[in-house]
């Protein structure tokens, strides 16, 4: 079995001041990688902004031996995208690897959902996947090679109370990384997701403690590192990761019914005659793209 080594990539994560993101930094550089710690030091609600989270992180690693550079910029905006993706060619003269784990949690049920805790989250986990990404992926493109990592949510494939905001922006990087696993792939640029189960400050007070406690976020890190390699030769694949276990995760659709010869138009009533076989996943399919769907599922 060959040995995962990162020496000579160069590598961003974003939220990497403490949790998930710390560790993928720190994993990285101990395997070779240069590393921009990115993280804008703010709560876990996206409130106010330190410098001295991403520099602990950066400590750390030259501590050990490694090579990495802070950024403090904010990933919901296209300057702080941008800004981040410089700061890594700035110090090591290009991009490799992209972790977009930067996350904040703004929950509260829908009934007292507003505008502004909806934005917010969409923003940071959404938007600012897409904010880092294009810079990075431009990057790639021009030298035929990336890998780029987004993070989902279990909240989002399969939902939690109280999360409607935090649930859609995990499900829209899903579909994000759907779309450009197709574009990268004339660049050798892969686009791989993982949906965590870790204990960080985005889970503690939502899982019980006991849970909590053994929810290592070295647990998930391995995931990560591999998706980031270059023996990774899958794209668009999305891998469930925590305590031990790893699992995939797809939208699959089911074998479902025709009920038109093309000109009649089924009735209510057919539909609900039917319902038991349009809902059963018994004989379920995966379609990588699109153009893999039937005439007949698209018409």
């Amino acid at each position: 079995m060959s040995r995962i080594d990162f020496t000579g990539r160069v590598a961003i994560v974003t939220g990497a001041g403490g949790g998930l993101g710390k560790n993928y930094a720190i994993e990285l550089a101990k395997r070779g990688a240069k590393v921009v710690v990115n993280d804008l030091g703010g709560s876990k609600g996206g409130i106010g902004s330190s410098t001295s989270a991403a520099d602990h992180v950066v400590e750390e690693i030259k501590g050990l031996g490694g090579q990495a550079v802070p950024n403090y910029d904010n990933v919901a905006t296209v300057e702080g995208g941008g800004n981040i993706v410089r700061t890594a060619i700035d110090a090591f003269g290009k991009v490799d690897i992209l972790i977009n784990n930067a996350g904040i949690l703004l929950d509260s049920s829908f009934v007292k959902m507003d505008e502004k805790k909806w934005d917010t989250v969409i923003a940071v986990h959404l938007k600012g996947t897409f904010c880092v990404t294009k810079p990075a992926y431009l990057a790639m493109v021009s030298q035929n090679y990336g890998r780029i990592v987004m993070t989902t949510s279990a909240s989002g494939l399969a939902g939690n109370f109280g999360q409607t905001n935090y649930a859609s922006a995990k499900m829209g990087v899903v579909g994000f990384a759907n779309a450009l696993k197709l574009e990268g792939a004339k660049y050798d640029v892969k686009v791989n997701v993982i949906a965590p189960v870790a204990g960080t400050r985005l889970t503690e007070g939502v899982v019980p403690p006991d849970i909590f406690n053994r929810m290592g976020v070295e647990f998930v890190v391995p995931a990560v590192l591999y998706m980031c390699s270059e023996q990774c030769q899958d794209s668009g694949i999305i891998i469930n990761a925590g305590l031990g276990y790893f699992s995939r995760s797809a939208i699959m659709t089911g074998e479902g019914v025709i009920l038109s010869d093309g000109n009649k138009i089924p009735t209510p009533e057919d539909v609900m005659e039917n319902w038991g076989r349009i809902t059963s996943l018994e004989k379920p399919r995966f379609f990588y793209q699109l153009a893999e769907m039937s005439p007949e599922w698209r018409r």
